[in-house]
Order: structure tokens, then C-alpha cells, then sequence
């Protein structure tokens, strides 16, 4: 099988670019279930990075479950349910929208407490540009954009940090969910609920909204992956 590696530019989160590619190739299916990656090493010099720049992209891949390592024998494309991390179908992708809930939810509160207009407004514009790109991956990323402007107008720096970790990991969860059919739409909407209630300064409305909002995704993400399990089954 021959792929074609392309060098990865040194700017920006580089493990999180590197993840970016192979998950690209995977869904372009020049890679498929069960293929080995190079290793580590080639890996390195045909993507132009560093050993532990790769290293760190194929961890995160991993705790995804896009990429199954075997030590001693390298890693592998993982199959479509392979978020199944710890045993169970769907138990990474859950743990992760758990956590999401644990971090966004009282941040949506502390963010209606203390946003400013200049924050509430750029807020604003991150969803207006969100609906107006009809490219999935420009959608993604302003998606993730939404989520971390309010994790960083919740004031709270250690937050800002885990929320921009963890919202790497889940670009897969993302994908996983945004191309379910009516669930970008739904979305949206629940992005504009999250916003109102930010900038009427209401915390209660926010925390709900946001809740609902992530345990919709969940929900999506996990139908997604059971009835893709089931056809591959």
C-alpha cells in the first residue's frame, strides 16, 4: 500500500497538526482498519517533526481510539468502533463528554458572570461565522473556537488549558457528531441558547444550556459509532 506522507509545518500545536493528518488519511481511506503506521522513526522524517511531536499525536489518536499501539509490534488503524478505549463500545468517547461536562458546564456560569461586552460580542461573531461556512472543517474549528472563547471568559487559566487539551482529543467526537445529519443545525441552535444566556448574564441558563448541549452531542456521537459497529458487524 502506498500513502503519501506530507511534511507538517512547525507552527501552532504540532502533535495536534500531526494527528490531523493521519486522521485525514484515514478518512480518505488511503489507510483502513487493521494497516500499521510506519514507524515512529520513518514516521518522523517523512512528516518532516520531531519522534515526540509524532509521539504525542498517535497518543492522542490513541486515546481516541483511532489508533490501536501494540508494543513490540507497532500501531494500527483502529476500526470505526474503536473509541471503545477501556472495553466497552463508546467508553472513551463517553468518558471524554463526561469530562467536557464536568469543565464547560460551570464555565458557561462562570462566563455569564464575568463577560464583558467585548467578549460577549466576539462570542457572537464566532457563531455568525459558524453559520455561514458550508466546510466541514472550518465549521470544526470554529466550533472549537466557541467552546474555548468561554472557557477563557470564565477567568480561569488552569481551565483555559485543560479545555484547549481536551478539546484536541475530541476532534474526532467532533466529526463524529457534526456530520450526523440535523445535528449541525441542532447545534447551532444550542450554541445560540448558550450565548443569550451568557450575555443576559443569567449563570443558571447558561449551565443548563450548555449541559444540554454537550449531552446532546454525546448522545449523537454515541448512536453514530453503535450503528456503525453494527454495519461493520
Amino acid at each position: 500500500m502506498t500513502v503519501t506522507w506530507q511534511p507538517v509545518r512547525n507552527e501552532g500545536t504540532l502533535y495536534s497538526r500531526i494527528a490531523d493528518q493521519i486522521e485525514r488519511l484515514i478518512d480518505e481511506r488511503s489507510l483502513r482498519p487493521g494497516d500499521r503506521l510506519p514507524p515512529e522513526r520513518e514516521l518522523a522524517a517523512l512528516l518532516g517533526v520531531s519522534r515526540p511531536s509524532v509521539r504525542e499525536a498517535i497518543k492522542t489518536l490513541s486515546a481516541l481510539g483511532r489508533l490501536t499501539v501494540h508494543h513490540g509490534r507497532g500501531v494500527f488503524i483502529a476500526p470505526p468502533d474503536g473509541f471503545q478505549g477501556l472495553g466497552s463500545p463508546g467508553i472513551g468517547l463517553r468518558e471524554l463528554f463526561a469530562m467536557r461536562e464536568v469543565l464547560e458546564v460551570p464555565a458557561a456560569g462562570w462566563a455569564a458572570q464575568s463577560a464583558g461586552k467585548k467578549e460577549i460580542g466576539d462570542l457572537l461573531e464566532t457563531i455568525v461565522a459558524l453559520e455561514a461556512t458550508d466546510d466541514f472543517n472550518e465549521s470544526r474549528r470554529l466550533d472549537t473556537e466557541f467552546h474555548l472563547r468561554i472557557a477563557s471568559m470564565a477567568g480561569n487559566r488552569f481551565l483555559q488549558r485543560t479545555m484547549s487539551v481536551l478539546h484536541e482529543m475530541l476532534g474526532s467526537g467532533m466529526e463524529t457528531t457534526l456530520k450526523i445529519p440535523g445535528r449541525l443545525e441542532k447545534s447551532r441552535t444550542e450554541h445560540h441558547r448558550i450565548a443569550d444566556a451568557i450575555a443576559a448574564g443569567d449563570a443558571a441558563a447558561a449551565r443548563r444550556a450548555m449541559r444540554d448541549h454537550i449531552r446532546g452531542a454525546a448522545a449523537a456521537a454515541g448512536r453514530r459509532l453503535r450503528n456503525e459497529a453494527f454495519a461493520v458487524g
